[in-house]
């Protein structure tokens, strides 16, 4: 009992000392995000807003992470977007980010977490690379004020095309609203202007909740002192007082009738476990006490957040990089923060939905193409080219499929260019030959790689194939860790091939196997 009450006490002060600051901090970074990422999956906002509560106060209970802090993430924007249409529903949509929180549990415990280690780094940035362009090029309505639905949808390809943008333009001009782009244009500079120079000043105050109220603030004065750039309702956000009544729970009788639910389920598990573990990972460095987030006790927690939250009629759950870095960076210590944010965010939703109506969609968009630059930074990109081909085609592969078709299809093929380019530099990569002459007779020496595995067998037959006659062949396994056993029946079968050219064949660390001989 002693001890118990000393962990309560501590986790008292710690709060009030350090996680009750905190907590606002990431109150001010998670809302404005929650209402975005709503926006760019097409889905309501309250969606959003209980994905962020959820985030808070259920998964942050379970993980055993004390600093990162879970929500709505941008990087399952467009898996979103694309699922509702395809789908055919919203309630189907929610039931699809239930099963994905099933299959995030049985992952969890079966611990599978390490999934995510097979996976290349290529593939892994060319994968949120892709989410960040689209995420982007999804805003420009917003921004233009274009208040009509389906300006473009799907994949990229179609914004590329224009065919939305020309199927539009006739009445493209007077949809468009001049306040809003100002706006929008203001709100970006005042958000550059921010991070790059009052940030450090005020660190407790994010630069996108500030950005929100600058837009706010611009909506207003425009109203009241240009009434030609004012804009109209539905350039704002719109959420009943009464936000219950617009939940909509998800359509269990579609279980078994539509076998998208199940695809769509498993795209969202693999993407949220993927921006879940390496968010984890990334915090966990920024962690002053070294703590360790476990894994599968991570996605165990995901997992009953995304079934909450699909049942409930929320979008999906991951950690999120952004709003844990800003919990850490205000000095939370325990898991208390991210639970107290998504206490405030209740308490928004409950009292401060008159408040949320006056946001823009506009500065919404600003703060999303941020987002969406951050998961696509031309510095990182860069960076990828400069580590050569070996890492940059597999990472533009990726963008490109995915681009082009969807996300699930464009990882797996940039994950079938990373294993082709590994077999391709396996076999290329499993001896080396050196060759020298001692008087009248050639000398080879063949130093096997440090794992030599069946992909090298033709390689090494035909190297053996054209040695000379007469010339001395030594083939060295002293490094080798590994040998595949085809390697070794080749070196067996060429014994008997080396006396019939008279090669003096020296075997150095070769085990002796046995082969089998046709008579």
């Amino acid at each position: 009992m002693a001890l118990n009450s000393r962990k309560l006490r501590f986790y008292f002060l710690s709060f009030l000392k350090h996680d009750f600051k905190a907590s606002i901090t990431v109150f001010f970074v998670a809302l404005p995000l929650c209402l975005g990422i709503s926006l760019a999956s097409g889905a309501p906002f309250y969606s959003g807003l209980l994905a962020g509560i959820i985030g808070g106060l259920v998964v942050s209970l379970i993980s055993g992470s004390q600093l990162s802090v879970s929500g709505p993430a941008a990087g399952l924007t467009t898996i979103c977007t694309i699922a509702i249409t395809q789908l055919g529903g919203l309630e189907i949509f929610f039931l699809s980010v239930a099963i994905a929180g099933i299959l995030q549990i049985l992952l969890g415990l079966f611990r599978l977490g390490g999934f995510t280690h097979f996976i290349p780094s290529a593939v892994i940035k060319g994968m949120l690379t892709a989410i960040g362009i689209i995420l982007i090029a999804k805003q420009i309505p917003f921004l233009i004020g274009y208040d009509q639905p389906d300006f473009w949808s799907n994949e990229f390809f179609n914004i590329i095309r224009l065919n939305h943008l020309f199927s539009h333009l006739g009445n493209l001009y007077e949809h468009i609203s001049p306040g809003a782009i100002l706006i929008a244009g203001l709100s970006l500079f005042f958000l550059i202007t921010w991070k790059n120079t009052i940030a450090k000043k005020i660190p407790f105050l994010p630069a996108s909740f500030a950005t929100v109220v600058f837009g706010i603030i611009m909506a207003i004065l425009f109203k009241n002192y240009l009434p030609s750039l004012e804009l109209k309702g539905t350039h704002f956000v719109n959420i009943p007082k009464n936000i219950f009544s617009q939940i909509k729970l998800p359509d269990l009788n579609a279980l078994f009738s539509n076998i998208e639910i199940w695809r769509t389920a498993v795209v969202i598990c693999f993407v949220a476990t993927l921006e879940t573990l390496l968010s984890i990972e990334a915090i966990d460095k920024l962690d002053p006490y070294n703590r360790i987030t476990p894994q599968n006790r991570e996605l165990v927690a995901q997992g009953t957040g995304n079934f909450l939250s699909g049942m409930l009629g929320g979008i999906p759950i991951t950690a999120v990089i952004v709003r844990s870095s800003a919990n850490a960076e205000a000095g939370a210590k325990t898991r208390l923060s991210g639970f107290a944010h998504g206490l405030w965010l209740l308490l928004v939703v409950l009292f401060g939905i008159s408040l949320v109506n006056f946001v823009p969609y506009c500065v919404l968009a600003v703060i999303l193409i941020r987002t969406g630059y951050n998961l696509a930074k031309p510095r990182m990109i860069w960076s990828v080219y400069k580590q050569g081909r070996e890492q940059f085609l597999p990472f533009i592969i990726t963008v490109i499929a995915i681009l082009f078709t969807d996300l699930l299809i464009g990882v797996l093929i940039g994950l079938a260019y990373s294993i082709y380019f590994l077999v391709k530099h396996t076999y290329r990569a499993g001896f080396t030959i050196r060759e020298k002459t001692e008087g009248h007779t050639q000398h080879f020496t063949i130093e096997l790689a440090l794992n030599v595995s069946f992909l090298n067998k033709r390689k090494i037959s035909d190297t053996l194939d054209k040695l000379p006659p007469y010339c001395i062949a030594e083939i060295i396994g002293s490094d080798s860790v590994y040998i595949d056993n085809d390697i070794l029946e080749i070196f067996q079968d060429f014994k008997k091939k080396a006396h019939n050219k008279h090669i003096q064949l020296i075997l150095k660390d070769i085990p002796e196997v046995e082969t089998i001989e046709l008579h």
